[in-house]
């Protein structure tokens, strides 16, 4: 055995440390991926903020509270899907509670969630709105189209749609990484 700055051990060239210094490719694997999905989490919690943002002046006329500064925005009225969507935020909690506690199970019922609630609903936005942002990509007028503040308001959603499906398809990829990862360490664990 050799101190700092003392002598080494006979026989030995310092090098045979190697071994001893790996970590198992699993638990790498999911060290990474769990930290991944944490900042796809995040990113999907900014999402929710914008999104929460255009709610605003329909939650508030619901709840009968009048803002003058949020009426005068004329924000358009929502439209299902986006308070559908607002679901899969809740699901960022399940997710992180499997990534806190290695569970398998709860990681599954976080990737069917956000597929149903996540990418379900951004699917059905894209395919809502195709048509006038289409029109507006060819044409460059904005005669006939939905404007909100001077711009195209079809444009605006897709700019939070390729977000979205963005973090949902990386969110799903880190998840799956990490449910493969935890079978691979419980594989090893049974050997």
């Amino acid at each position: 055995m050799a101190s700092k700055g003392g002598p080494m051990v006979m026989g030995t060239d310092g090098t045979d440390f190697s071994h001893r210094q790996r970590v198992a490719t699993h638990y790498l694997l999911s060290a990474q991926s769990k930290s991944r999905l944490k900042y796809c989490i995040f990113f999907h919690y900014l999402l929710f903020f914008a999104m929460l943002a255009k709610l605003s002046a329909d939650i508030l006329d619901r709840i009968d509270v009048f803002i003058l500064e949020i009426e005068e925005l004329q924000i358009p009225q929502p439209l299902w899907w986006e308070y559908l969507w607002c679901i899969s935020l809740l699901l960022s909690f399940l997710g992180l509670s499997a990534a806190r506690k290695n569970k398998i199970s709860l990681m599954k019922r976080y990737m069917l969630g956000i597929v149903l609630f996540g990418i379900g609903p951004v699917l059905y936005a894209a395919g809502y709105y195709f048509q006038e942002a289409w029109q507006y990509i060819r044409t460059g007028d904005t005669e006939d189209l939905h404007l909100w503040q001077g711009f195209p308001y079809a444009l605006l959603w897709f700019a939070f749609i390729i977000l979205a499906l963005q973090v949902h398809f990386f969110s799903l990829y880190f998840a799956w990484s990490l449910v493969q990862a935890w079978k691979a360490r419980g594989a090893a664990k049974s050997k």
